[in-house]
């Protein structure tokens, strides 16, 4: 029951944040670190990606595929990594710090959580779950 409710937090919040890449992706050019090339599809891409992903770990007719999202969705959270570690550089290099050590620091230490959190709420690991064999 409680994987079922986070499997569909989870995809709401994926959800949610490709509507937003989609609709406004100013905010996270803004972010994108300097070498990944074309930013502009990037961001766009990873909405879109976010939207399938949500879409995927939600259906209810194919254990495969909502397995296949979970784990584009860890791989998503992974590859996007560097524009978090990005925001945390540019924001502590403001004089008001913008958004502060209270929201980088979690959301650093977050990062594998949201990984393994897809992977057990699509049913691709039952870690650390599991019983124990005797």
């Amino acid at each position: 029951m409680i994987r079922n409710v986070l499997r569909f937090i989870l995809a709401g919040f994926y959800f949610i944040a490709g509507v937003i890449h989609v609709a406004n992706p100013a905010p996270f050019l803004t972010i994108m670190p300097g070498w990944v090339p074309f930013p502009d599809d990037v961001v766009m891409l990873t909405g879109i990606a976010e939207l399938l992903g949500a879409i995927g770990l939600v259906q209810g007719f194919s254990l495969p595929l909502r397995r296949a999202a979970a784990i584009g969705l860890a791989l998503y959270a992974i590859c996007v990594f560097p524009a978090n570690i990005n925001h945390f550089i540019l924001d502590m290099a403001k004089p008001d710090h913008g958004l502060g050590l209270g929201y980088h620091v979690p959301r650093m230490f977050a990062q594998p959580l949201v990984v393994w959190l897809a992977l057990w709420v699509g049913g691709v690991t039952d870690w650390p779950f599991r019983a124990r064999p005797r």
